[in-house]
């Protein structure tokens, strides 16, 4: 299965007030703004939804769309976030939603994660298919 690995910057984060404040649990729609550099060279634009919980905790769900050259092929797919943080452990997956790839990207499939390095820097990595390919 081939891997696609790219760093990646938020170029941006567009937080709405809460829509649900119990206590310190705070429940909060926002919007993301990301650029690629290396084997994936595009932006996406992440669609989220969180519950957060001051110092004891995290959870989110969330759509992301992106759009670029994955490999020298061009076009679009989407991402599906399910991830928790809860005292330093994190866990997440990030399956390929299923008929979103576009272009040269139709049938892929996969998953991708997400290394983040102790300098703080973000790398996406991409496992994938193509079908038919």
């Amino acid at each position: 299965m081939p891997r696609a690995v790219a760093r990646f910057q938020i170029d941006g984060v567009e937080e709405e007030p809460p829509y649900v404040e119990d206590g310190t649990v705070r429940y909060v729609h926002s919007q993301m703004a990301k650029s690629f550099t290396g084997d994936i060279e595009g932006s996406s634009l992440v669609e989220m939804l969180s519950v957060r919980s001051e110092g004891a905790g995290a959870g989110y769900v969330a759509l992301e769309r992106v759009e670029g050259v994955v490999q020298g092929m061009r076009g679009s797919f989407a991402l599906l976030h399910v991830g928790t943080m809860s005292l330093g452990v994190q866990w997440g997956r990030w399956p390929v939603v299923a008929g979103s790839g576009t272009a040269e990207l139709v049938g892929i499939s996969g998953e991708a994660r997400i290394d983040i390095a102790p300098d703080g820097a973000h790398t996406l990595l991409l496992d994938y298919e193509l079908g038919g390919r």
